[in-house]
């Protein structure tokens, strides 16, 4: 049978040296003996010398197990202080302290991995809350103002943003599962055309609030067509509504952020290759995305050389990254002759399990 990893005696495990440490230091103090039986040489200088020959070996054994345990104190007590960049470097030995140097690397990177996806948990958020709330905001803004009247299509607006927020918070609790692989998603099968429309038309009514909310505002922002291709009409699709909302809208809003004045952003909808898949495809008429950046695109925080400084936080790609992979898709930047194309792949299910 073979011992489990850790058990049992191994060449190079602690065990084994301070055992060889034992047997050479007997056989020191035998041949020393011997010596000194053969040229009568006193006993006190063999025992001298024993003890000073034991003394030297041992100190050597010692340093080689004590300096590591020294590097791995000073690692663990920067790790119990927050710092999870520190590493052992020890990692390299062939006994029990380079199996522990390699636990203790192990455990720094979960942790660091953690913290990284905890400050990564608050962007998310933050960034998704942001959106809603700035809409309901120059909703009731405009109502108070006298700029809108509170009419029952206003009232919708504002219910329907109240909503999403609500929807939003619900998946605090989701996010904190992501590491964990067990986000739930709530796929059910919905009409691809009214579904997108809602989604263009809360963007431009988003859009035209905030102009009206900051004076002048940014008419190179506000002053895009969103428009949508659907074929054909009664094209269906299963997925997560929500989620699939969160990729639309923050791609929406990436390509209008790039746009140039009075340009054009097109929302276009096709089934897939597979039974049940679907494609969808964003493109807008901004500088495009060079082929160079094309691969850290979806990346958090990377706002690329293109962004000009637009104040976003890097989030938007990423989330809609996220949001995709959950459905089991792909999302990349396609070939396009003129700004940028975002391309998703939802897989869908057979119209079976549907």
């Amino acid at each position: 049978m073979t011992p489990r990893p850790g058990t049992g005696l191994r060449p190079f495990s602690i065990k084994t040296k301070l055992g060889t440490l034992v047997v050479v230091s007997v056989f020191i103090t035998t041949g020393l003996l011997m010596v000194a039986l053969r040229t009568e040489t006193e006993l006190r200088f063999i025992t001298v010398f024993s003890v000073i020959a034991s003394m030297l070996i041992t100190q050597f054994v010692a340093h080689g197990l004590t300096a590591p345990l020294d590097e791995m104190n000073t690692v663990a007590r920067s790790i119990s202080h927050g710092d999870y960049t520190r590493r052992v470097s020890g990692t390299g030995r062939r006994d029990e302290l380079g199996d522990l140097a390699v636990t203790i690397n192990r455990m720094a990177e979960d942790l660091e991995a953690v913290d990284r996806h905890r400050k990564e948990l608050v962007a998310n958020v933050s960034h998704e809350l942001r959106t809603p709330i700035a809409a309901l905001r120059a909703v009731l803004e405009n109502v108070v103002d006298g700029v809108s009247a509170a009419d029952p299509e206003t009232m919708r607006t504002a219910l329907k943003q109240t909503e999403r927020l609500g929807g939003l918070v619900e998946t605090l609790l989701d996010l904190s599962r992501l590491d964990n692989g067990v986000v739930p998603l709530r796929a059910r099968r919905f009409e691809v055309w009214p579904y997108l429309s809602g989604i263009l038309k809360e963007a431009g009514l988003a859009a035209g609030r905030r102009r009206l909310a900051s004076g002048s505002g940014n008419a190179a922002r506000a002053d895009v067509h969103l428009h949508l291709d659907v074929f054909p009409p009664e094209l269906t699709a299963h997925a997560d509504a929500e989620r699939l909302h969160q990729v639309v809208a923050n791609l929406i809003d990436n390509a209008v952020k790039h746009s140039p004045p009075h340009g054009r952003v097109t929302v276009r909808a096709r089934r897939g290759d597979l039974q049940g898949s679907l494609v969808l495809e964003v493109l807008d008429e901004g500088p495009g995305i060079p082929e160079a950046e094309r691969h850290r695109v979806f990346e958090r925080f990377n706002r690329g050389s293109a962004t000009g400084g637009d104040g976003g936080t890097g989030l938007g790609l990423a989330i809609a990254r996220w949001a995709v992979g959950l459905h089991g898709g792909d999302i990349g930047v396609a070939e396009s002759s003129r700004g940028c194309r975002i391309r998703v792949t939802l897989p869908g299910v057979p119209k079976a399990a549907g």
